[in-house]
């Protein structure tokens, strides 16, 4: 009995994985839509395409953490507060370029992420939750009461960066290339045995120590290159915004990329981009939505809570309804996701 072919559609089409020479072909188209899109874009644009590629790297730092390494971690801006201070303090003080200020704010949040990590050690769930709450709080309490080194609530002003002369676009390529690199180390990672111990510990500490895996240690570098991740997201940010301030790091920004992880999909590299894209799109969104049904009316007083309470219920109605975030919702309507992601099992 011969079996019926599936019809014709698109649907059908996109269920089916491109072989290679169709995935290089969408590669090179990409890389050149990035490549030109400054030059038919305008300055907002270009911006939020920026602030988009900053909070990319961000959050797949986080999902290193919490979705590859299964450790809870709501502290996550406290770690891009350490990028941004180190590297806008190298900036300032030492003169040196953009390329050594985002390795130095990388290293020390590096070290700082490893530091605050070591109670995962013994403690897990809601109790490790609220180590990393302290990580947030005693950080930021550092940043805002240490005046004479961080300048306190004033922060610090950096000067203006002109990257190859083409100032705000030559930044938009930097920030590019940076996220594509790091996407790409970030997906290499898993099909190393530093990738499937993170996999193996987050599944049963206690097997993966049987099968021979250094639970301290693959706990401790989870939580470094998360916070790694994030520190190179915060050196950007601060180079990009000229200023570095305590407000910046809040717990409520943690809240926004964790809310980016369980929106875009845990344990999924293309989740990190989609929660990423989402989320800083959508208060762009809302106060245009806002703005039309009140006929042009100023509602910034109403936004800044009505976002905050979006971000909870986004992160309640996802993991009732939906835990594999919009990676989930992709895959069921088009099929697997593994042309662009890799999820090995443990």
């Amino acid at each position: 009995m011969t079996k019926k072919s599936e019809p014709y559609s698109f649907v059908a089409l996109v269920r089916k994985r491109p072989n290679s020479s169709v995935q290089a072909a969408l590669w090179v188209a990409l890389t050149l839509v990035v490549l030109v899109f400054p030059a038919f874009s305008s300055v907002y644009v270009v911006y939020m395409a920026c602030l988009i590629g900053i909070n990319i790297i961000a959050t797949v730092g986080l999902n290193l953490t919490v979705g590859y390494g299964g450790l809870l971690s709501i502290g996550h801006s406290a770690f891009l507060g350490v990028g941004a201070y180190v590297s806008g303090l190298m900036w300032v003080h030492l003169g040196t370029p953009l390329p050594v200020n985002i390795i130095g704010g990388a290293v020390a949040a590096f070290l700082v992420g490893i530091a605050f990590g070591v109670p995962s050690l013994r403690i897990k769930g809601v109790y490790l939750a609220i180590g990393t709450l302290a990580a947030q709080y005693s950080l930021y309490f550092i940043f805002q009461q240490w005046a004479s080194v961080t300048g306190g609530d004033r922060g610090l002003s950096l000067p203006k960066l002109d990257v190859f002369g083409m100032g705000e676009t030559g930044f938009y390529y930097v920030v590019a290339l940076l996220t594509a690199l790091l996407l790409i180390a970030a997906k290499n990672l898993f099909r190393t045995r530093i990738g499937r111990a993170f996999i193996a510990v987050r599944e049963r500490d206690y097997a993966a120590e049987v099968l021979g895996i250094d639970v301290v240690q693959t706990k401790l570098l989870a939580f470094g290159l998360g916070a790694a991740y994030a520190g190179v997201a915060g050196a950007l940010g601060g180079a990009f915004l000229r200023i570095v301030t305590p407000d910046q790091f809040t717990l409520i920004v943690s809240v926004f990329f964790l809310a980016a992880v369980v929106v875009g999909g845990r344990a999924s590299i293309l989740g990190s981009i989609l929660g990423a894209v989402f989320m800083t799109l959508m208060p762009e969104i809302l106060q245009f939505v806002l703005r039309v049904v009140s006929g042009g009316a100023n509602l910034a007083v109403v936004i800044v809570p009505l976002r905050e309470i979006i971000f909870g219920g986004l992160i309640v109605g996802f993991l009732l309804f939906e835990p594999r975030g919009l990676v989930g919702l992709i895959e069921r309507a088009f099929g697997n996701a593994e042309t662009f992601d890799s999820k090995p099992e443990a």
